[in-house]
């Protein structure tokens, strides 16, 4: 049958059930969120004369619960105004209404009877052949089966989202013998495609895939470091970035979820793992026993591995614990001579093999918390998991790691990691033997542009389920490189579609990039149909590359910075204007010249994920690469009669003045930094192939040469005057410094078209002149180059 998800009831309104509620408002689903009816009133209830009937009162822990999510940084929302898609209710008035839904989530309790109960009443309630699963981390799904009709039994399946639902990508999808086979592909799919998650297939055991495997590497890592005589600080230096883990490394990453939850899940498979030949390694260590006794829990109850305080000057500070004493003390700044010899080397398999060959403790504490990793997996297979590749897809997507546990391996050598394995006492699985005694020396190959994982069953590679809906860039780099220098890379993505993605530190324009997509265009209209602006890095691009700014404004080379400006600009009027289709493929930081790139093409289509924004007046400047031109165009467009044409370009001006970034691209739509009829990705794993059937689409729609613009409405004096007498109230009442207001000032000379006696209609090279010209001139400017300074050694922006 075909299956349409128009509205969700999510049962228990908690942590999790509040942020599963507005991940699915996010994709545009009605859900009614519903939770327990309180017992007794606050005190503030009895104050205002409710009783126990009032709505308000029955509804107080769902609504607070929804409130307390709305309003929690990170947002799980795309944008607020998505929570009017959840409307919220309790167990004993609406459960009823679960038979409007097409999918019944629980989330109550982790309490088997408990889940029982909410069952009962779903049973009574639900209407037949709907779908109903469990968020459970740790109860076996088959056991909530007990008592069930056979429909229920059928429609079934444990759906186990992370924290938080809209950031960490993974659900694992567990079904139980009686889950019906059409369901399990249903759930597969809409999580990838709708909810934008890497699903994962994972069987009915202990903690499932991710939560096995990666408390098991947490574990691990702890027995290792006491082996070594480690510290709190040294651990998360060594396995943080360096190696490809979250920045929270180990400990902070367990502040953040929980000490209780760490020894809740070791706890319970310790409990469940008779046939574990790790079982012990489940046992928690006496120091974290008893930091879990004195609820030294982490940021949910203010201390744990670290401690926030104020020193006697009333700064903060982080204080570490010792491990050995249960005493805070100064964080320190570890280093070691390994981590110093990774720090040029960019590419992280790179990184990995070379860091396994060190030899100092830092290497030792990274290659045999690998060894045990590698022997744990591979015994996991077939228990948690047929397929191998399932494995590093819920540890990447689940725990943030860049590379899953056999993608490490890989990046050893599967042999050389077998054998140093064996010299350091670790024994992998018998099938990884037999695999390299085969000749098959990879967990993976990359074969016509395609990944394919060995499969222990028929030992052979196969296809991974999916992928081809996926692009993956770095599976292109053998055979469909086009063009490339030390900062772009042209692609053939087949289909007569190029891709131009970034290298450059931060993914920042500098000059070989902009050369990079110059000669993208070019080739594109050459020999190809179209082109595509994307790259699988953490961030599309962290803006213009400051540093030259800077070096050129020191020396007072004025000549120089003009001409990158115009070289810039050129670029980005070069892909606008180019004979073929340019589509945009943004995603996370998307900053400064990053976010101009994007305005000048066709069409963007952007990950869900994207925080995209006009930057530069943090740095004193003003958007010098034809933003400010664009972002004028835009809002002239937008004008109708009368007054209304000042207050779309005052809410411009403000976007660029107070450089607002998106927290999504939803909200980069509303922000007016992509259109309405651009794209949105939910699953950034197809952004570059939903990228590919833009151009394409374009590109067959009879897609034609656009023609520079030359009505661009401007307000000339009229609206100048205004910002220039809001920029002087502003200083005047000590809101903005003198310098943001000289920036101000040349931002509003810009967008009203300079010293224009009345409204009139200029071109666009017009514009970019005035553009560049500012930002010329801003470059010179004392306060400007501290602010540069600031943010190129401490990343931050200086205020003056």
């Amino acid at each position: 049958m075909k299956r349409i998800i128009k509205k969700v009831a999510v049962l228990g309104s908690g942590v999790m059930g509040s942020r599963i509620a507005c991940h699915f408002a996010n994709i545009g689903v009605q859900v009614l969120l519903l939770d327990i009816v309180p017992k007794e009133l606050t005190p503030e209830e009895e104050k205002k004369g409710l009783t126990l009937e009032s709505k308000a009162v029955r509804n107080r822990i769902v609504d607070s619960s929804l409130k307390a999510a709305i309003a929690s940084n990170p947002s799980p929302l795309y944008r607020k105004s998505d929570a009017s898609l959840i409307q919220t209710g309790n167990f004993e008035d609406n459960m009823k209404d679960i038979a409007t839904a097409d999918w019944t989530i629980e989330v109550v309790v982790e309490n088997l009877k408990i889940k029982k109960i909410v069952y009962d009443q779903v049973e009574q309630h639900r209407k037949p052949g709907t779908l109903i699963s469990s968020n459970t981390s740790g109860i076996p799904i088959h056991m909530m089966l007990d008592g069930r009709s056979d429909d229920f039994k059928k429609h079934f399946c444990g759906t186990h989202f992370f924290n938080p639902p809209r950031y960490l990508k993974l659900l694992e999808i567990i079904p139980t013998p009686e889950t019906d086979q059409s369901v399990v592909d249903f759930l597969m799919h809409y999580g990838d495609l709708y909810l934008g998650k890497t699903t994962v297939l994972a069987k009915d055991t202990p903690a499932f895939i991710a939560n096995r495997v990666g408390i098991y590497a947490i574990m691990q890592g702890l027995q290792v470091m006491n082996k070594l005589g480690l510290n709190v600080d040294e651990v998360d230096r060594i396995s943080g970035p360096i190696i490809g883990r979250p920045k929270s490394a180990t400990f902070r990453t367990l502040d953040v979820v929980g000490l209780d939850t760490l020894a809740n899940v070791a706890n319970g498979l310790y409990q469940t793992g008779e046939k574990d030949e790790s079982r012990e390694l489940f046992k928690l260590p006496d120091y974290l026993q008893k930091m879990v006794e004195n609820k030294w829990l982490g940021d949910k109850t203010g201390q744990g591995f670290y401690k926030k305080t104020k020193d006697a000057k009333g700064k903060t500070e982080i204080l570490t614990l010792d491990l050995n004493t249960l005493e805070y003390g100064p964080k320190q700044r570890p280093k070691f001579q390994s981590l110093e010899v990774l720090k040029p080397i960019e590419d992280l398999k790179k990184r990995v093999k070379t860091f396994s060959k060190q030899t100092d403790k830092a290497a030792q504490f990274f290659n045999e918390s690998l060894y045990g990793l590698f022997q744990y997996v591979s015994n996991r297979i077939p228990e948690i998991s047929d397929e191998l590749y399932r494995i590093d897809d819920a540890m990447r997507a689940g725990f943030g790691w860049e590379l899953g546990p056999f993608e490490y391996w890989d990046a050893i050598g599967a042999r050389e990691g077998v054998q140093r394995m064996i010299e350091n006492g670790y024994q992998p699985a018998a099938w990884v033997e037999e695999m390299l005694n085969h000749g098959k020396e990879s967990f993976y190959i990359v074969q016509n542009g395609q990944r394919r994982y060995y499969d222990i069953q028929s030992k052979e590679y196969k296809a991974i389920p999916g992928a081809e809906n996926f692009i993956i860039l770095d599976n292109l780099r053998g055979n469909n490189v086009i063009w490339k220098n030390s900062g772009a890379t042209v692609l053939d993505l087949g289909d007569g579609i190029l891709n131009v993605e970034f290298h450059s530190k931060m993914n920042t324009l500098g000059g070989d990039v902009i050369q990079g997509l110059m000669k993208g265009v070019e080739l594109a209209e050459k020999d190809f149909r179209g082109m595509v602006v994307g790259n699988q890095g953490a961030n599309f691009s962290a803006g213009a590359n400051l540093g030259l700014v800077y070096m050129y404004a020191l020396e007072q080379e004025y000549d120089e910075i003009n001409f990158m400006i115009k070289q810039f600009q050129d670029a980005m009027m070069r892909m606008r204007y180019s004979a073929i289709p340019v589509v945009g493929a943004p995603h996370g930081l998307t900053l400064g010249g990053g976010c101009e790139l994007n305005l000048h093409c066709d069409h963007v289509q952007a990950a869900a994920e994207t925080y995209m924004g006009l930057v530069e007046f943090g740095v004193g400047l003003i958007p010098g690469g034809g933003g400010t031109k664009e972002m004028t165009l835009r809002a002239a467009d937008m004008y109708a009669e009368g007054d209304i044409e000042y207050n779309d370009l005052k809410n411009v001006f403000l976007t660029i003045g107070m450089a607002k970034v998106s927290t999504s691209a939803k909200e980069a739509i509303d922000l007016g930094y992509m259109r309405k009829s651009d794209g949105i990705t939910i699953n950034s794993n197809r952004q570059i192939a939903d990228a590919k059937a833009q151009a394409i689409l374009l590109a067959e729609g009879g897609y034609t040469k656009p023609v520079q613009r030359t009505n661009v409405k401007v307000q000339g004096k009229g609206a100048l005057g205004m910002f220039l007498t809001g920029a002087n109230a502003m200083y005047s009442g000590r809101y903005i410094s003198e310098h943001d207001k000289k920036i101000s000032e040349k931002l509003a000379y810009v967008m009203c078209g300079g010293d224009l006696s009345a409204p009139t209609e200029v071109s666009e090279q017009y514009l970019l002149d005035l553009e560049r010209e500012a930002f010329l001139s801003l470059t010179g400017e004392r306060k400007t180059l501290e602010r540069i300074q600031s943010i190129l050694t401490t990343g931050k922006p200086l205020r003056n």
